[in-house]
């Protein structure tokens, strides 16, 4: 997923004028809660990418933010996964596209939610 979230950084970069921040959480024990929480802070959108059922990378990282982040500016926050359905067999590239995992699909939630932050 960090490849995917790259190519939807260059996206937004290139398409909106939005820069981005990629984080590579590559173990989970231990688990960088500096950077994450920096990053909470700074950006205040954070989106979670995992390429298998949502919810299980995703609820760490706000677990994280939700115990160590000051609360002086709101964060939004949105998990990127595979919805509640069965898994299918094919390619990786393919499956990438039926599950909603691109980088277009990515780089198209982050702009929903710079927009929300903008309206509010």
């Amino acid at each position: 997923m960090v490849a995917e979230a790259m190519r939807a950084a260059y996206i937004l970069k290139e398409e909106y004028n939005l820069k981005s921040r990629i984080l590579n959480i590559h173990t989970l024990k231990p688990i960088d809660k500096k950077a994450i929480i920096k990053a909470a802070e700074e950006t205040n959108i954070i989106i979670s990418c995992e390429e298998h059922q949502v919810g299980g990378f995703g609820n760490i990282i706000s677990g994280v933010i939700a115990q160590n982040k000051k609360y002086s500016t709101p964060l939004q926050m949105d998990m990127i996964g595979v919805e509640d359905r069965f898994g299918e067999s094919g390619a990786p590239w393919e499956l990438t596209k039926v599950f909603g995992l691109t980088a277009e699909d990515i780089a198209k939630r982050a702009k929903e939610l710079y927009n929300k932050k903008i309206d509010e």
